[in-house]
């Protein structure tokens, strides 16, 4: 049976609508987004406020606080090592290296990898930061984001050109993510670095894409795989994985 309090869960929808204007809204965005009245948002931020999960700007703004970091830095290093099975998976799968990466700010970070056990292989070091508009991972996870969303990220960074394979056009890289939503994986044919191909899926928490599983090889062996069978296995890997994030 699933126990809920509700102060939590207010509590918890108010920070949600903080990460979802970007990490930081008005109280009437926050009431927008989470229907509730502006004397119980106001009374929740007070609280979070005091324990410095939420801030308050100069001009009268809420903010996600540093309180969170300390909490989000465990939370990524547990959730590396929870991967570490699916990601297993996903190299028995295709006989190369395997990664999660998630989206913090403008850029892609590797939070976990598997090697392949091949003895040419690719490597993405955990901790490694890279745009999204070159990579299969920062593909898919803006694929699932509104587009304005994605077009402002690509308009920030400025989609400088890593090798000549490289998107770096903003109208050609919403048909790249069209194509992406589409089919349900996204591809780097060489688009971060010449001669390694790497193919990309979501990891989804129930309607939310919160992050990128993905394989990466030299261009020739990742091209001689079935891309739709991978994809199809990979998939499955993913939903698994997001599964085990999920809440019941």
């Amino acid at each position: 049976m699933r126990v809920s309090v509700q102060s939590v869960e207010r509590a918890l929808d108010v920070l949600e609508a903080l990460a979802e204007h970007g990490g930081e809204a008005g109280l009437s965005e926050i009431a927008a987004r989470t229907g509730l009245p502006y004397g119980t948002i106001h009374r929740l931020l007070q609280t979070l406020l005091s324990r410095g999960y939420v801030r308050q700007e100069s001009d009268r703004r809420y903010a996600l606080g540093g309180g969170l970091v300390r909490l989000g830095g465990i939370a990524e290093s547990m959730v590396a090592v929870w991967a570490q099975p699916y990601l297993s998976r996903m190299v028995e799968l295709s006989g190369e290296t395997a990664n999660l990466a998630v989206l913090e700010g403008d850029f892609i970070v590797y939070v976990a990898q598997v090697p392949s056990p091949r003895r040419l292989r690719m490597f993405a070091e955990v901790g490694r930061r890279v745009l999204p508009h070159s990579t299969a991972v920062g593909k898919v996870v803006l694929a699932w984001r509104p587009a304005a969303e994605a077009v402002t990220v690509f308009e920030r960074t400025g989609m400088p050109r890593r090798t000549p394979n490289t998107i770096t056009d903003v109208a050609a890289m919403r048909t790249e993510l069209d194509l992406v939503r589409s089919r349900g994986y996204a591809m780097d044919l060489g688009e971060e670095e010449l001669g390694v191909h790497c193919l990309a899926v979501p990891v989804w928490d129930g309607d939310r894409v919160i992050a990128a599983m993905s394989v990466s090889g030299p261009a020739e062996r990742i091209d001689a795989l079935d891309r739709d069978e991978l994809a199809e296995g990979m998939r499955k890997i993913a939903l698994d994985f997001g599964a085990e994030l999920s809440p019941p």
